[in-house]
């Protein structure tokens, strides 16, 4: 089974794209290879102006911990830690001091509005608070690239809108920002809309 078949893109620094189409059509697939979680069996996927396919195990965990932050569908944060904490793990990760990390960590989830639940474990928050507090961690370490799988699925219109104001902030920064959504209004967003459909660019 081929996940992806014959995808040419190419997305611009500052630019904010969407990916649309089908349940299983391929939007996981590319996001997986831009960020580096996957490699291509075949073809090339450049990032941030490396070829990730010549990159050793070390220099693809660099990639992903300092160039790409990654928004993941079911958040993927460790329930043993506050929102905080979680929201500051690149930043551990990156081995910057933890005054700095505090002050960060805490920016970030102002950003997304979050900043009264710092000290609330996944658990006590709902899940479009843990999808925001998803949102502040890829985004604390200042990423070259954000990659975003249903940024807004789980969030009410104010916050969905908060959170596509924010990525739409990033890209004007001159982030790249990749977005794979079903949202109309998500879509309506972006720069340009990429649609899908088993594993084809259409």
């Amino acid at each position: 089974m081929v996940a992806l078949d014959g995808v040419s893109l190419a997305i611009d620094r500052g630019e904010m794209v969407a990916i649309v189409g089908p349940s299983g059509c391929g939007k996981s697939s590319l996001l997986n290879l831009i960020g580096c979680i996957d490699l291509p069996t075949s073809g090339r996927v450049v990032v941030d102006g490396r070829l990730t396919s010549t990159l050793s195990d070390d220099a693809l965990t660099e990639v992903r911990r300092d160039r790409v932050g990654t928004v993941f569908q079911f958040f993927n944060l460790l329930p043993g830690l506050t929102l905080q904490a979680n929201v500051g793990l690149p930043l551990v990760l990156q081995r910057v001091p933890p005054a700095e990390i505090a002050r960060r960590s805490a920016a970030a989830l102002a950003d997304v509005g979050l900043a009264d639940k710092a000290r609330a474990f996944p658990a006590q928050v709902s899940g479009g608070e843990l999808q925001r507090a998803a949102i502040a961690r890829a985004i604390v370490h200042r990423p070259a690239i954000v990659l975003a799988d249903e940024p807004t699925g789980n969030l009410d219109s104010r916050n969905g809108t908060g959170v596509l104001d924010l990525l739409r902030a990033l890209a004007s920064g001159g982030q790249s920002v990749l977005l794979a959504t079903h949202s109309a209004e998500g879509a309506a967003r972006c720069d340009r809309t990429i649609r899908m459909r088993d594993g084809r660019i259409v």
